[in-house]
């Protein structure tokens, strides 16, 4: 498929594969074990595990996305494609793409895909029409099916439902080739709940860091799930992005541990990437007066909850909260036009900072 383990193909580019190699069964009658796909990039060699003519006008054939270095949900993947061949009717389609099991449909506005289609995404409805067309008979057409049998349960582990995608994954690609440890993919993942609250109309948005970012503000906070917007660790992407479109104020709520990285400008808060969470804390303790042998206590701690106990200890852990929340609403505003409604929390959700907008608490 692809020459090296830091790159894979995308789902777009397997069922594209997939739907070459049925229509090619059908046309020569003959199972096919590997097709060449034209990809936005490349022409690429996809291996085809199963090919089967069942009729003389109709063949299916599997395949899946072989693993890279990507902790990507779709790796392994069996993605089929059946393929009916028909006369074609003056002026309809010749290419008619359409799900089947596992493929999630459309059921909120804001994304590429229509309300109510199946969430088979342009580039690689333009990949399939492209591959197949030239092959097709002079007055045939083709209807290809796109099926994903363990779509379903693999969409709980994606941002579809959050999306309004329902009953299976998407099948995505802008390129045909997916890159090892991109976060493109992610990123454009999670993007796309903003465009879908604007679509929607959803005011009053509470970004979160991730899924216990979500729980805890669905607990603490008289929201709704249609309110939430998850960063992952691209805070400072996701806070620019909301600034594109238009959102200029919105509350950020999550664990300590994760947005006192924003008070020190670290915007993308992977642990790998940097981390300066004690010495954020220790910085803020200081100027709120905690003297030298409790600093060095706070700097030794090994998480930020025990921190927050040395703090509660010191009667001072409001006062340093405070200071913290103020410091990642003054980082965001150097960097973005944003009005950030800040709320800290610990892992049970008890408020850290009170110097917050009352307006979203139960």
């Amino acid at each position: 498929m692809t020459n090296d383990n830091y790159t894979g193909v995308t789902t777009g580019t397997v069922a594209t594969a997939c739907s070459l190699a049925a229509l090619e069964a059908i046309l020569d009658s003959a199972d096919i074990a590997c097709v060449k796909v034209e990809t936005p990039k490349k022409t690429l060699d996809i291996i085809i595990d199963e090919c089967k003519k069942v009729s003389d006008v109709k063949a299916y054939a599997v395949a899946h996305k072989n693993p890279y270095n990507d902790p990507d949900v779709t790796v392994d993947l069996a993605i089929v494609s059946t393929v009916e061949l028909f006369d074609s009717a003056e002026g309809e389609d010749d290419v008619i793409i359409t799900g089947g099991e596992g493929v999630g449909k459309i059921t909120k506005p804001g994304l590429q895909i229509p309300v109510g289609d199946y969430a088979i995404n342009p580039v690689p409805r333009r990949m399939i029409v492209e591959n197949l067309r030239d092959k097709l008979p002079d007055g045939k057409a083709v209807k290809v099916t796109i099926s994903i049998p363990e779509g379903e349960k693999i969409a709980k582990k994606t941002m579809n439902p959050k999306l309004g995608i329902i009953g299976g994954i998407s099948v995505l690609g802008t390129t045909g080739i997916a890159r090892s440890m991109s976060s493109e993919a992610y990123k454009n993942s999670i993007v796309t709940q903003l465009d879908v609250a604007l679509a929607s109309n959803v005011g009053n948005l509470v970004f979160v860091p991730g899924n216990i970012g979500e729980k805890l503000a669905l607990k603490r906070l008289d929201i709704t799930k249609e309110q939430i917007v998850q960063t992952g660790n691209y805070a400072g992407f996701m806070f620019e992005e909301a600034e594109k479109r238009g959102i200029k104020k919105f509350t950020y709520f999550g664990h300590m541990g994760k947005l006192i990285k924003i008070a020190g400008g670290l915007f993308n808060t992977k642990h790998a990437v940097a981390d300066g969470r004690r010495e954020i804390m220790v910085c803020h303790a200081a100027l709120c007066g905690v003297g030298y042998d409790d600093l060095k206590r706070l700097f030794d701690s090994k998480t930020t909850d025990d921190m927050m106990d040395i703090l509660n200890e010191l009667k001072v852990s409001v006062e340093v909260s405070n200071s913290i929340a103020d410091a990642i609403k003054e980082r965001c505003k150097q960097r973005f036009d944003l009005d950030l409604n800040v709320i800290l929390v610990d892992m049970e959700g008890n408020y850290l900072n009170d110097n917050m907008d009352d307006c979203t608490k139960k």
